[in-house]
């Protein structure tokens, strides 16, 4: 358990990088050389079983992480020469479809390991998850991974770093060869050479630097100083004044300047290959904050939104964060990372961000990808899932002493749209089951019901975002989609005066219905501000007052529907681009119905009734007499 490990001895890790940069293969050995797990299995091995932290069926099928999954474990050093660190780790998604779960990892993580492609170098999603990073503030350190891959460079994806994201990269190491060449790790810090021998790279043999390498390893150390000195004052005046450097004054001015940002240590190896993963491991441990290392704000409600110092002090009232939900046979798992003070299963706790909320902490478990571990109790710097606590992605919870509330995650806008709906109408009740929960999931995934077409509609990051949820539907509600593009709205419009003329006669039985109604229509002005106007002009009583009302009210009925194509909305053809659309069918907006004279039956117009069905009947004979334009949609308006 984190809370037996000192809040020194924490790390809250992210695994971030492009697509196939190789970060779940990475995790997978981090995971077997810390003993929780027991063997290696491959993203996309022939064995079938996958790696561990992809448990989700379409993950494995299709080879790609598509939720984050948490994990922890312990770390005492690739020579055991550490004391028992404790590491939280989440692997996260690279495509940027998924990106929301890089966003939320992000917020709630103290460090991050940045992958990279040793031939590909800084990606396009590199750059993306970048900016995350700095969005937070997250210190990292950059993995330069594959580096058994033909093209292999560590110097040239340093290089990157510096040109394409203004990073002050430190390259930490020498590899020993690249590419088939790639045989181990100098360390120059310490001037020593790290192999990784057993079938799985588990042994990691420190020797002498090779001669061959000896001068290079000098340089390196003196590049190193150098390059540390110029972010680290510290560090700087002893450069200057030509006093001896040693190893933990190095480190100790290394892990200042990356957790100021002030540069970004790179390291290298190959996951794939066993080699450099242990090494990386005591990078994290060097030179990635623990969460007292981090300062964390929160805005007191009691106090008008005043920033507040959340502190990681176990003893402290309890504030946390609830950051990614799931949902599974068993309800729904709410993962939280704790920031100040201690929860207990039992306790109650109130959601500050949601008026207060009162709700109790049933379960909490820490998480092993798929797997859990019951838990008592979470401390300050502690990443745990509780069960049976609903709440939102983004919402702070406290035990009630205190009415703090942290700063939410940034969520990007959808950028594409599929009209979706049942195949079988039997399944709809699955289906909205469905989608209630990936909207409650995924803040990113956006569901809602077009006014005009009735379609539901679904918006995301992208086709594969999208894709991967319909799936998801298929197997895990039994509903088949049908999906399309969502339906395109028009709008008609007039373009001269008519007259109208109609007489309303229905027989019901009764006394039966009886309305006569004569006017005009015509196009509104081009600097008509609104889309609808209803003139009275009625003299002499032909009409009585109290059926006036009915005339605008059947006048507005009509005017929701064309006559051209039937399509929603009449369109004033100065005013047609101000409507924008994206959805099906058009409708008549704006011309104003002028009535002037009339006729009623005192025995048998029996209610408003027929003066409202009146002007329907109104608009089919005067829109039969003009022109009428279908008009252009007009995208993304």
């Amino acid at each position: 358990m984190a809370a037996r490990i000192p809040l020194d001895r924490i790390r809250n890790i992210g695994i971030s990088a492009h697509i196939d940069s190789g970060k779940t293969t990475l995790t997978e050995r981090i995971l077997y050389y810390t003993g929780r797990i027991h063997k290696i299995h491959e993203v996309r091995g022939k064995d079938g079983v996958g790696a561990k932290m992809d448990s989700m069926d379409l993950e494995r099928e299709k080879g790609i992480t598509i939720q984050s999954a948490a994990t922890y474990c312990v770390w005492n050093g690739s020579q055991e020469q550490l004391q028992p660190h404790n590491i939280n780790i989440i692997d996260t998604p690279g495509h940027v479809d998924f990106t929301i779960e890089v966003e939320r990892a992000l917020r709630v993580l103290d460090g991050a390991i940045l992958v990279l492609d040793s031939g590909k170098g800084v990606q396009s999603q590199s750059i993306t998850v970048d900016r995350q990073m700095k969005r937070y503030r997250v210190p990292r350190i950059a993995f330069v991974n594959k580096m058994d891959n033909p093209g292999a460079n560590y110097e040239r994806v340093s290089d990157m770093l510096k040109e394409k994201l203004g990073h002050h990269p430190v390259n930490l190491q020498v590899p020993i060869g690249a590419e088939s060449a790639f045989a181990g790790i100098i360390d120059p810090i310490i001037g020593k050479a790290y192999f990784f021998d057993g079938d799985d790279g588990e042994i990691v043999r420190e020797a002498e630097v090779p001669a061959e390498y000896t001068k290079a390893t000098a340089a390196a150390r003196e590049k190193i100083i150098h390059d540390v000195a110029d972010v680290d004052d510290t560090l700087g005046e002893k450069f200057i004044n030509e006093e001896p450097i040693s190893v933990d004054d190095l480190r100790a001015a290394i892990r200042r300047a990356t957790l100021a940002l002030k540069m970004t240590p790179v390291m290298c190896g190959s996951a794939i290959k066993n080699k450099g993963v242990q090494l990386l491991l005591d990078g994290v441990v060097h030179y990635l904050p623990n969460p007292t290392d981090v300062v964390n704000e929160a805005h007191d409600q009691s106090k008008g939104e005043e920033k507040v110092v959340v502190e990681s002090d176990p003893s402290k009232p309890f504030v946390g964060l609830a950051f990614k939900l799931q949902q599974d046979k068993y309800g729904q798992l709410t993962y939280f990372r704790v920031y100040q003070g201690t929860v207990s299963a039992g306790d109650t706790i109130f959601n500050t961000s949601n008026e207060m909320r009162k709700v109790r902490v049933p379960r909490m478990f820490r998480m092993h990808s798929e797997d859990r571990e019951e838990v008592p109790s979470a401390e300050a710097g502690d990443i745990v899932a509780f069960y049976g606590v609903e709440a939102s992605s983004g919402e702070t919870f406290t035990d009630g002493k205190v009415n703090y509330t942290l700063t939410s995650m940034f969520v990007p806008a959808a950028v594409i749209s599929l009209a979706v709906a049942p195949k079988d109408r039997t399944m709809e009740v699955n289906f909205s089951k469905a989608l209630n929960r990936f909207t409650k999931e995924d803040p990113t995934f956006r569901v809602h019901q077009d006014e005009e077409s009735q379609q539901t509609i679904i918006s995301g990051m992208g086709e594969l975002h999208l894709d991967i949820y319909m799936e998801r539907m298929r197997r895990e509600y039994n509903c088949d989609v049908i999906a399309g593009k969502p339906q395109v709205a028009y709008r008609e419009a007039i373009t001269r005066r008519a007259e109208i003329n109609y007489t309303h006669k229905k027989q019901t039985g009764g006394s039966g219905q009886y309305a006569k109604i004569m006017g005009y229509i015509e196009p509104l002005p081009a600097d008509a501000v609104e889309a609808y106007e209803f003139l009275d002009d009625v003299s002499g009583g032909s009409i009585p007052r109290e059926y006036i009302s009915s005339c605008d009210k059947g006048f507005k009925e009509g005017v929701r529907k064309g006559t051209m194509i039937g399509t929603l909305g009449f369109a004033p053809p100065a005013l047609y681009h101000a409507f924008a659309v994206s959805n099906p069918g058009t409708k008549l907006l704006g011309p104003p119905p002028t009535i002037n004279v009339g006729g009623f039956h005192d025995v048998i117009s029996g209610s408003n009734g027929a003066f409202s069905a009146t002007p329907n009947y109104d608009y089919t004979t005067g829109l039969g007499t003009l022109d009428v334009d279908a008009l252009n949609a007009v995208i993304g308006q």
